[in-house]
């Protein structure tokens, strides 16, 4: 079989983030192949955040590189940000637009236009269910659909990797249930990085678990891996996190 030679989508490489004293992150390592859901989990202040946004190029390592499709995002930004489409949580959106006028807008400010935009515009729109909102003002829309259209816009340039901060938070048990078809759907041609505190979210879409806890890495496998030792998740991730655990890794 041939093995293959392109780089990984997504790779942290020694991140550290200091505050002064105060390490957010010591030495976070993980990478993270082409196709692959991976779920990223750590209780709060472990330093989720942190990571997600220096893998994203919004705030640089103290010590460290991330990578996006072999790119270094600090020092080739622009070309790394091509490639990636990141839905902050309760990702910003203009609330006197409509889905129709944001998603151009952003498809503008992303180089696209004439027939090219169209077209994406179209895609999107049918790909996260926007057809019956799409004329509507953002403010009047449903957290469940402003959450189809931060979808919809960090898909309109087409990016091979898409990193996700908390994006079913504050969802109906309907509107979960769409937005994890949607990733499942996304999976299908991309590498997907999720944050989420909500275990279920694990189980209906993720091929792998990283979990960080007081900045570092403790645990990295499949969910079934992180769950072998214990009766549910929920008794997993608490005795990866509050037992103090630290640095576990199963291949």
């Amino acid at each position: 079989m041939e093995v293959s030679t392109s780089p990984p989508m997504i790779e942290a490489i020694g991140l550290s983030k200091f505050y002064r004293d105060f390490a957010a992150i010591r030495e976070v390592s993980f990478s993270i192949p082409a196709g692959q859901v991976v779920a990223f989990l750590g209780p709060n202040g472990a330093g989720k955040s942190t990571t997600m946004k220096i893998l994203t190029g919004y705030m640089a390592p103290s010590a460290g590189m991330a990578r996006i499709v072999g790119l270094d995002v600090v020092a080739d930004r622009l070309r790394a940000a091509q490639r990636l489409g990141y839905l902050p949580e309760n990702g910003p959106l203009y609330p006197d637009m409509t889905p129709l006028a944001l998603l151009r807008f952003f498809g503008y400010a992303r180089g696209l236009s004439g027939d090219r935009l169209k077209a994406r515009v179209d895609d999107v729109i049918h790909r996260c269910a926007l057809e019956s909102v799409i004329e509507k003002s953002v403010r009047k829309l449903s957290k469940g659909y402003r959450q189809r259209v931060g979808m919809a816009q960090v898909l309109l340039h087409e990016p091979d990797v898409l990193i996700m901060d908390e994006p079913t938070t504050g969802l109906d048990p309907n509107q979960i249930r769409e937005v994890r078809r949607t990733i499942r759907e996304m999976a299908a041609n991309r590498t997907i990085l999720l944050s989420t505190h909500i275990l279920q979210e694990v189980e209906a879409v993720a091929d792998r678990v990283i979990l960080i806890n007081k900045g570092r890495i403790a645990f990295d496998g499949s969910p079934r891996e992180m769950q072998a030792d214990y009766p549910t998740l929920d008794e997993a991730f608490f005795a990866l996190t509050e037992g103090g655990q630290c640095a576990t890794t199963r291949t």
